[in-house]
């Protein structure tokens, strides 16, 4: 199927601008609104000016004590200091996407997208979103799509690592809406679906993770033409997210994101309410235990 967002807006998209966002594009704003040259603050903590440079790019990481040294020089105390620690703190912990193998360019600036976003929405029509999924229905869903062993052990375990985030101290808040194929398509058998929706379902119970279902009653509906993924950060713009089989697509201009925010508007509306949605789960995963 193809997409409504016009080309000239597609052609736009840049994943190299999206991964120099994060902690080094917020250090790098700050940097710009105080008039600051790059070369001015490099030399007062006696750096290169291109150890900043990296910094700022996305193309080194940035340890905590570097951080605070930016922190000090721009002025930033309070709350914002302590939010942009926590950024670089946890940009070591889940620094683990680097060191595996088998994963493209595309899946490791997703995964940082998410380490960083206060908020994602996840339209699926086909699959369990990948932050909601079981190991078992992962391997599963690698299996049956043709993945080698050796690439799938590392994709089941990229995917499992980024689950983490939704259970860290301050997690993001994620919105999932799946269209009820998801739930009736079978991968591997009929007991690992049940298990995988129980999980949907304990899942739903937790604050930030709300779910919601498109029912086939509500017939042809806008979000059949493809999955996406949108992302809010504190203060980066919001991106958009699009999987392809062979590649990924990061979309940032504003109209591309206000077309799927008001995607995932019309998809809420169709949508059962998350309490409806949970009992509808639930009862796919008794009918899936009983065949």
């Amino acid at each position: 199927m193809t997409s409504n967002v016009p080309e000239e807006q597609m052609s736009k998209a840049s994943q190299p601008t999206v991964v120099g966002r994060g902690l080094g594009g917020e250090l790098r704003e700050l940097r710009e609104t105080r008039k600051l040259s790059l070369r001015r603050v490099a030399a007062r903590l006696d750096w290169a000016p291109s150890k900043l440079s990296r910094m700022e790019t996305g193309i080194q990481g940035i340890p905590a004590a570097d951080v605070a040294s930016l922190l000090v020089i721009y002025g930033v105390t309070g709350d914002e200091r302590k939010r942009l620690l926590g950024m670089a703190e946890r940009s070591a912990e889940t620094g683990w996407w680097e060191v595996i193998g088998g994963l493209s360019d595309e899946s490791r600036t997703l995964i940082r997208l998410e380490a960083e976003a206060t908020s994602v929405v996840n339209w699926e029509p086909l699959l369990i979103p990948g932050l909601l999924q079981t190991a078992d229905y992962t391997q599963a869903l690698m299996r049956d799509g043709g993945v080698e062993d050796e690439d799938a052990q590392s994709r089941v375990a990229a995917r499992l690592g980024r689950q983490a985030i939704l259970t860290r101290p301050t997690p993001p808040d994620l919105l999932a809406i799946v269209d009820e194929m998801v739930l009736r398509r079978v991968l591997g058998n009929r007991r690992l679906m049940a298990r995988q929706l129980r999980h949907l379902v304990e899942l739903a119970d937790r604050p930030n993770i709300t779910l919601r279902v498109v029912p086939f009653e509500v017939g042809g509906h806008s979000g059949l033409d493809g999955a996406f993924a949108l992302f809010d950060f504190p203060r980066n713009r919001s991106v958009v997210y699009l999987d392809h089989k062979l590649s990924g697509l990061f979309l940032e201009e504003a109209p591309q994101v206000a077309f799927f925010r008001r995607e995932s508007d019309r998809l809420g509306k169709v949508a059962l309410s998350p309490a409806e949605s949970v009992d509808f789960v639930a009862r796919v995963a008794t009918e899936h235990e009983r065949e």
